[in-house]
């Protein structure tokens, strides 16, 4: 195994760079890093959190491919990302503060059985893509 092995970041195509950073960034805590001009108004954008967690964001260059459906629940359950996943305080006072844009796919639901008071709800971004919002979550003994 490497050493010094760190997480670096996710990368999303979006439809509209401002719009999926202004999600980020007011609900989530992540303000912009970098920007890297590709020229003809074209840029990447990477967002970092307090917790040094970094979202790389693209401006989507193709639709949707004809078919793929629309993600709902925790989000696909076919090989690849399945959802991004945030811990936050509150679940209920992150849903409160997303207000309209808070486009719940499952949830809120309780996992008290496995973890006493561990609670998530799944939520769509401005593009699609599925955003655990968890609260309680801690590690095994």
């Amino acid at each position: 195994m490497a050493a010094n092995v760190l997480f670096s970041h996710v990368a999303l195509s979006c439809a509209d760079l401002a719009r999926t950073e202004q999600f980020y960034s007011q609900y989530f805590g992540f303000r912009r890093a970098r920007t890297i001009p590709l020229g003809e108004g074209n840029e990447i954008v990477f967002l970092k959190n307090s917790h040094s967690v970094y979202l790389e964001l693209f401006r989507a260059d193709a639709e949707r491919p004809a078919g793929l459906p629309r993600f709902e629940g925790d989000g696909p359950h076919y090989t690849g990302i399945r959802h991004l996943a945030f811990q936050v305080d509150s679940v209920d006072d992150t849903l409160a503060a997303l207000g309209n844009a808070a486009d719940v796919t499952l949830g809120p639901l309780d996992f008290d059985a496995f973890i006493p008071g561990w609670r998530t709800v799944w939520v769509r971004d401005p593009d699609g893509n599925i955003v655990e919002i968890s609260q309680g979550y801690t590690d095994q003994e």
